[in-house]
């Protein structure tokens, strides 16, 4: 649902990306990607006035004022899972223990029941794994879960932060695009700077050469017409 608010916002709002990205909680780059149409997968938009998320003053807030920060009218309601095993589409299930391999390596912090979770597969798979004594260890190549489509980059944020308190140590924090980040607000408020500056020379320009309009030549009692009367 972020990535639907976020094109909505875009096609039905002069917001910028970056309040949309805060606002979505997706990465500013995403965002871009939506804008340009270049996103994986073609997006329908959601309204988040219809859902009770923002209303038009708000919005209108935001567009007034590049800095602001939009505020949720109201929390969109949990997605509740029910119980039981997470479902993995056929086509994916294949990837499971390339997911599980990327967590153990990474984040060997996490749990077996916390992956279970996250992947969906049994804590037999994932001991074997561990183990490194699965019987199809040789072609296991490490992959990130969420590149994959095992789960979401939210879902394993959490759970990392949560192992990491329970084994006391720094949250880990993913800086992997943050040059990313800076580099492009850098980019987009300077070609934001450099819009304005040819606004403003434009219309200087504009008003110069209605000014030199105005101006009447020697000897001239209006616009080309001279005074018969003046003496060369």
């Amino acid at each position: 649902m972020p990535h639907a608010t976020a094109s909505w916002l875009v096609e039905n709002s002069s917001l910028t990306f970056e309040q949309i990205a805060e606002f979505c909680g997706l990465h500013i780059l995403e965002v871009q990607a939506i804008a340009d149409d270049t996103a994986a997968t073609k997006l329908t938009g959601r309204d988040p006035i219809r859902a009770g998320e923002l209303t038009h003053e708000e919005i209108e807030k935001g567009q007034a004022d590049p800095e602001y920060r939009l505020t949720m009218h109201k929390e969109p309601d949990p997605v509740r899972r029910t119980r039981g095993p997470r479902y993995t589409p056929v086509s994916k299930r294949q990837d499971k223990p390339d997911g599980i391999a990327w967590i153990i390596r990474n984040h060997p912090e996490v749990s077996d029941g916390q992956i279970s979770k996250l992947i969906g597969t049994t804590r037999t798979t994932i001991a074997a794994i561990r183990e490194r004594s699965h019987w199809n260890m040789a072609n296991i190549q490490p992959k990130d879960p969420v590149t994959l489509g095992l789960t979401s980059q939210r879902e394993l944020d959490a759970a990392i932060a949560k192992a990491a308190k329970a084994a006391g140590t720094p949250a880990y924090v993913d800086t992997t695009l943050d040059s990313d980040r800076l580099a492009l607000i850098d980019e987009l408020r300077a070609e934001r700077d450099q819009h304005a500056r040819d606004a403003e020379a434009a219309l200087a320009a504009a008003e110069a050469g209605e000014t030199a309009e105005g101006e009447l030549a020697a000897g001239e009692i209006v616009p080309g017409i001279k005074d018969p009367f003046k003496r060369p």
